[in-house]
């Protein structure tokens, strides 16, 4: 077992781990901020909605009360404790002559009369016109202090996004020189290793037939007593069939060692291989993560353009319900009546 090789697996596996732990992490964080801005958009709208609605409901109160209506003399519940006799001036509260009271334009306050309601009257049209400009530039004030804070909470939020788009980028690009690092100087390792092996091999197998073992020298046999004896312990005299079996053996261990040799160079090629795809897939992952920013991006203009459109159409709502209820012919109407 090569125990450095899997050494080696185990780390590039924890660092792979950790580095999708991070960009989960990341993700995760990424989808609470978004939860928390459409909280806050919604929020926004909701207390948008509420001032509406509070400030049409103080206009009605204010400047559209049932006592300036046109109808309100007809459905007036005090009109029966306001009702005075039919004629108290001119010197005779009754009038009767024939059970006939006053007719329209005979009473003695007749100039002073109209001349009042006429001034009256255009008292009232003024400040209503004081009213209603008054009203729209409120209005226009508050359009324009909320288009300002859209405005920076949108640039808040686009600079929040840019920093952890850069930190998400730093991290990647160090996590990529990291692993071309350990890379680099894993295969340089391996073929340092693999260098000295062969070399140490190749030393020790010339060592080994040079030698007198294997080279069957028969010289060491010789006695010192004389050639024609021989050391018993050093003789190296085998038949043919031993010294077959010698050869075939010797075959089968090269035939071996370049099978590990094969082995060994199928493994380097795996690893290269291996490497080769985990950048890959690290390119698409950061492809598949630019295409869900940009389309986060799109769906947030999509909610911010949806929401302007909803503050306009409200705006011209507003302005058609207000200029459908401007009372600008009910003083003269009212005025008709009073003279009736």
């Amino acid at each position: 077992v090569d125990k450095d090789a899997l050494d080696t697996q185990v780390k590039d596996r924890k660092i792979q781990e950790a580095a999708e732990k991070a960009r989960n992490e990341g993700l995760a964080n990424e989808m609470k901020q978004n939860d928390k801005i459409m909280c806050m958009l919604e929020e926004r709208q909701k207390n948008d909605i509420r001032n509406i609605n509070k400030a049409i409901s103080e206009f009605q109160k204010n400047f559209q009360k049932p006592e300036t209506r046109r109808e309100f003399d007809l459905s007036d519940p005090q009109a029966l404790k306001k009702d005075r006799p039919a004629r108290l001036s001119d010197n005779d509260p009754r009038c009767t002559v024939s059970g006939l009271q006053k007719f329209v334009g005979e009473d003695l306050k007749y100039d002073q009369r109209m001349k009042f309601q006429k001034e009256q009257l255009r008292e009232w049209s003024l400040q209503q016109q004081r009213d209603w400009k008054n009203a729209l530039a409120d209005q226009k004030f508050a359009d324009d202090l909320y288009d300002k804070n859209r405005i920076e909470f949108d640039q808040k939020t686009m600079e929040q996004q840019r920093k952890e788009e850069e930190n998400r980028r730093a991290v990647c690009a160090a996590t990529k020189d990291f692993n071309r690092t350990q890379a680099a100087e894993l295969a340089d390792r391996m073929k340092l290793e693999k260098r000295q092996k062969m070399k140490d091999d190749m030393d020790e197998i010339s060592s080994l037939l040079q030698g007198d073992l294997l080279s069957e020298n028969p010289e060491q046999a010789v006695s010192s007593f004389g050639r024609h004896r021989v050391i018993t312990d050093r003789w190296k005299g085998m038949n043919q069939d031993q010294l077959m079996a010698i050869r075939y053996s010797q075959q089968q261990q090269v035939l071996e060692k370049l099978r590990l040799e094969e082995e060994e160079r199928r493994r380097d090629a795996e690893w290269d291989r291996q490497s080769i795809q985990a950048a890959r897939a690290q390119l698409v992952l950061e492809q598949h993560q630019r295409r869900q920013n940009r389309e986060r991006r799109r769906v947030l203009d999509n909610i911010n353009a949806e929401l302007s459109q909803e503050q306009k159409s409200k705006n011209i709502y507003l302005k058609e319900e207000a200029y459908s209820n401007f009372p600008t012919g009910q003083y003269y109407a009212q005025f008709n009546t009073t003279s009736r």
